[in-house]
């Protein structure tokens, strides 16, 4: 059973900085690809970055140049980075994990979340 454990989300203000930390107990996790995604209040979720096993990465256009993901394989971590933090940066933000694929679609896990709010 594959657990990921978020942490490192709080209150900040505008300009700020956060850094978010997901921990997975999974024995591939080397060769997984990983994510962060968001979902602020009365919206969809929606992907912020991601990071494959051999580290090559890709972010939404909103947190591009503010926003690093990166990945210790030796702690099975994967971290994002926020600075210069938006009010519209506000929601909860999941870590999740790739583990196979069906015909039509990824299977992912996903962590519990873990909330960001930036004041203005």
């Amino acid at each position: 059973q594959v657990q990921l454990v978020e942490s490192g989300g709080g209150l900040v203000q505008a300009g700020g900085s956060l850094r978010l930390s997901c921990a997975a107990s999974v024995g591939t996790f080397r060769s997984n690809v990983m994510g962060w995604y968001r979902q602020a209040p009365g919206k969809q979720r929606e992907l912020v970055a991601t990071i494959s096993s051999s580290g090559s990465t890709n972010y939404a256009g909103s947190v591009k140049g503010r926003f690093t993901i990166s990945r210790d394989n030796a702690k099975n971590t994967v971290y994002l980075q926020m600075n210069s933090l938006k009010p519209e940066d506000t929601a909860v933000y999941y870590c999740n994990i790739l583990t196979g694929w069906t015909p039509y679609s990824p299977i992912l896990r996903w962590g519990q979340g873990t909330q960001v709010t930036v004041s203005s």
